[in-house]
């Protein structure tokens, strides 16, 4: 089972170029390179939108991958809207009180799609996470945009962490199995061990962030993707990166 996860879009409205980056070029070169790795799924880890959730934002990310023979996932970011998105998306009924996520299985494996896209968790949305892991009762999955701990990364953990860190971990370590986590939001690389917990940031599709700055700084404007290739028992987790476009 081979899944591509690419996270943190940013796409602006046709002719806009945020940071004199061409948002919409980096994520058609990314979505190009992704589909020549033959991937049986594509997962979008949140933040789609560049500042605030937009129907036709959505709706020109939605034709990009509808179109491509590839199924795939999406799940909301904290620039997201996760009721909209649902909408366009045509997965409306994955709404959950306005919160938009849902368990799916991925060949053989439990996969669970979490919205942080407030930058926490519902008291109900956790306990449905709880009925999950407990009725899994086997190493997981999980897709989610925060990462569920802090990163090492100043200004990501000062500014916008997730909100519930200490929650979402209570409910991660009472699971008895190993929990694989595939996050974006920090637009940096990174990995995390924790416990049960292994927590993998994948870098943005926009422009990376300074991870030693206190302040917000860009580091550089190349952009990737993660494959993770599933044999079995055993997880092979590798990042792609590619030159960012900027605007011409």
């Amino acid at each position: 089972m081979r899944i591509v996860q690419m996270t943190d879009l940013h796409i602006d409205l046709e002719d806009s170029f945020p940071f004199d980056i061409d948002v919409r070029n980096n994520f058609r070169q990314i979505l190009e390179a992704a589909l020549s790795f033959k991937p049986d799924h594509l997962v979008v880890t949140g933040d789609l939108c560049y500042r605030d959730g937009d129907e036709a934002i959505y709706e020109w990310i939605f034709d990009q991958l509808d179109q491509q023979p590839v199924p795939f996932d999406i799940l909301a970011g904290n620039h997201d809207d996760a009721g909209m998105m649902a909408k366009i998306f045509q997965r409306s009924h994955l709404l959950n009180e306005g919160e938009f996520y849902y368990a799916r299985k991925l060949g053989k494996n439990h996969c669970l799609f979490l919205d942080s896209a407030r930058g926490q968790h519902s008291p109900q949305q956790l306990k449905w996470l709880e009925r999950q892991l407990r009725q899994a009762n086997a190493p997981v999955i999980v897709f989610m945009h925060h990462p569920p701990a802090k990163a090492g990364v100043p200004f990501m953990d000062n500014k916008y962490p997730l909100q519930d860190i200490e929650a979402v971990q209570k409910v991660f370590f009472n699971h008895p199995h190993p929990i694989n986590v595939y996050c974006g939001h920090y637009h940096v690389a990174k990995t995390i061990t924790i416990n049960n917990l292994t927590i993998q940031i994948t870098p943005s599709c926009f422009f990376q962030i300074d991870q030693q700055h206190e302040d917000f700084k860009v580091d550089h404007h190349r952009v990737a993707f993660r494959i993770i290739d599933i044999d079995k028992d055993c997880i092979f987790s590798t990042l792609r990166y590619l030159e960012g476009v900027k605007q011409e």
